[in-house]
């Protein structure tokens, strides 16, 4: 990183703020214990599965003592899909490490959980750590997709932990990777281990959060950087006005970051996945509401207009959703099936073998779909034996079905305007961004958190840092139980131990606010342009955090 921008140059000498417990007390902190928790779900299975971690209580941090300690050595991983303000965490757990003893040490393992399980790290210096401050991006040590799952990989941590001295594990990561760090703790216990595993709250999708964890780290700036692409396209399509502008955005298992950016710009149309899953509609149910939008504003001479749509709407489509679940037992890679699917070379072959295994129903909902589509959804399946949705051109799908309608109103005389439409698909332009002020705080405090939660002897939990609408001095810190966030779902055709992904809450005040001024919205410009993420100014302006939070909590 020999050559850096002005604007990382200034954002290096930025100092993140702490709660004050961790600004007073550094890592020294007392520990207030809540009672003994419960699974949000299936508590006899979650039970069984982690017999040495369920039923640990809630932490909360409070003053504390400093004491004499030996030096710490520390491993982290970043795991999954990268999200704004992942060096934070990283710096934030540095810090919090040399607070407690200079000697410390910080090992980084290279590319996620395969680093860890193959031994590949690099020792993260004073030097490494201050060439990432609040920086986008995972290249500090990057990140992988790789699962811990058989006991061969399990071995292969507990040797690398062995072989390096390492007394605790930190994995910054979503749904999954942390329910992957709740398995290692378990595991760790039960082989007499004395390695500390806790988790960091990631992903801009916004679904890992509950009564305990308010926000995952990332999705405010990514939120912010589409929302302002958004207003920008908004801005144009109020400028030329000759184009309908279909906006994908990412969020497979949730509507967060499509619901937030709604709020933030005012788009004319917006689908929430939840409330197409709550309502039962159909795909042809939706185009439909949405051309008549497009008929609508035609009728006032407006050709144009902005609709936002999730990236994960398909899944939550009912028809379309119980085909899905059969394609992913059909294909699942541990099924004969599955294993005679991957022997087909031609599409015709593959198409004809799924449809002929279908049920009827599923089938029929499988034969409606444009070809292009239904290859997509027999592409080669996530980590999770899933589909792909992110690969699945939804936008693509909608502009087609809408078009289709359009013309069928306008043989019949029910429409008489122009349809033009342009797709985007906003993702990766979101997940490496600078992080924002939020972020940038919160992600150092996260560290921060995890490593006084080290210090104090604790293993199978997840950093927290709560009341996040308060200024940051008002920050309250400590720690939840891994195992209080597991339910059972299907993953690979099995019944697994997983986080439960938080959904869009439709009774929930965010939405709410979406749907007392989408109408308004839609039927005129009453675009909001929010214009890029500042750094620098005042701090209702840097330091807000998403409407969302607000919404929710404030």
């Amino acid at each position: 990183m020999a050559a850096i921008s002005p604007l990382q140059k200034a954002r290096a000498s930025y100092q993140p703020k702490l709660p004050a417990v961790l600004e007073e007390n550094g890592p020294f902190v007392s520990l207030r214990e809540g009672e003994a928790t419960r699974s949000v779900a299936d508590q006899e299975e979650i039970a069984r599965v982690f017999p040495d971690t369920y039923g640990l209580p809630v932490v909360t941090f409070g003053p504390g003592t400093q004491r004499d300690t030996e030096p710490l050595r520390v491993g982290v991983i970043l795991s999954g899909g990268q999200a704004p303000g992942g060096h934070n965490v990283i710096a934030g757990l540095f810090d919090g490490l040399k607070a407690f003893h200079s000697d410390s040490e910080l090992l980084g393992f290279l590319g996620g959980p395969r680093g860890l399980m193959k031994d590949r790290s690099r020792l993260l210096t004073e030097e490494v750590v201050d060439a990432y401050r609040n920086t986008g991006g995972f290249d500090m040590i990057q990140s992988g997709r790789d699962k811990i799952e058989t006991a061969e990989d399990f071995a292969a941590v507990e040797a690398t932990c062995v072989r390096h001295g390492i007394d605790a594990l930190v994995v910054i990561g979503g749904d999954d990777s942390n329910t992957n760090a709740c398995l290692l703790a378990q595991y760790l216990i039960r082989r007499g281990s004395k390695v500390q595993v806790i988790g960091c709250p990631k992903t801009i999708d916004g679904d890992l959060k509950n009564d305990q964890i308010e926000v995952s780290f990332g999705f405010d700036t990514a939120t912010k950087v589409y929302a302002e692409l958004i207003g920008n396209i908004e801005r144009d399509a109020n400028s030329a006005q000759k184009y309908w502008h279909f906006i994908k955005l990412m969020g497979r298992s949730a509507s967060h970051i499509a619901l937030e950016c709604a709020l933030q710009t005012h788009p004319n149309w917006c689908v929430i996945s939840e409330e197409v899953a709550a309502r039962g509609l159909t795909l042809r149910a939706i185009a439909t509401e949405l051309a008549n939008r497009i008929r609508e504003r035609a009728d006032r001479g407006m050709n144009f207009g902005v609709a936002l749509i999730p990236e994960g709407l398909i899944e939550f489509i009912p028809e379309v959703n119980a085909l899905i679940q059969e394609l992913n037992d059909l294909l699942s890679e541990k099924s004969a099936l599955g294993a005679y699917f991957g022997s087909l070379a031609g599409d015709d072959d593959r198409l004809q073998f799924v449809n002929s295994k279908l049920s009827s129903a599923s089938s029929q909902a499988f034969s409606s779909l444009p070809m292009a589509i239904q290859l997509q959804l027999l592409g080669d399946r996530d980590a999770h034996g899933n589909v792909q949705v992110s690969k699945i051109e939804t936008e693509k799908l909608l502009i087609d079905l809408v078009s289709d309608i359009l013309r069928e109103w306008k043989a019949t005389g029910q429409y008489q305007g122009k349809f033009s439409a342009q797709a985007h698909f906003f993702g990766y332009e979101g997940r490496c961004a600078a992080p924002s002020n939020f972020d940038a705080d919160y992600c150092y405090s996260l560290g921060y958190t995890a490593a006084a939660l080290i210090g104090s002897g604790r293993t199978g939990y997840l950093s927290n840092v709560r009341n996040l609408c308060a200024p940051a001095r008002e920050w309250e810190a400590g720690g939840v139980p891994l195992a209080m966030m597991m339910n059972i779902e299907r993953r690979h055709g099995q019944s697994k131990p997983v986080i439960r992904k938080a959904l869009v809450d439709l009774d929930g005040k965010p939405f709410q606010r979406f749907a007392a001024g989408r109408e308004v919205w839609g039927s005129g410009t009453e675009y909001l342009y929010p214009g890029p993420i500042q750094y620098f100014g005042p701090g209702e302006v840097c330091d807000r955090p998403s409407l969302t939070l607000l919404l929710e909590r404030g």
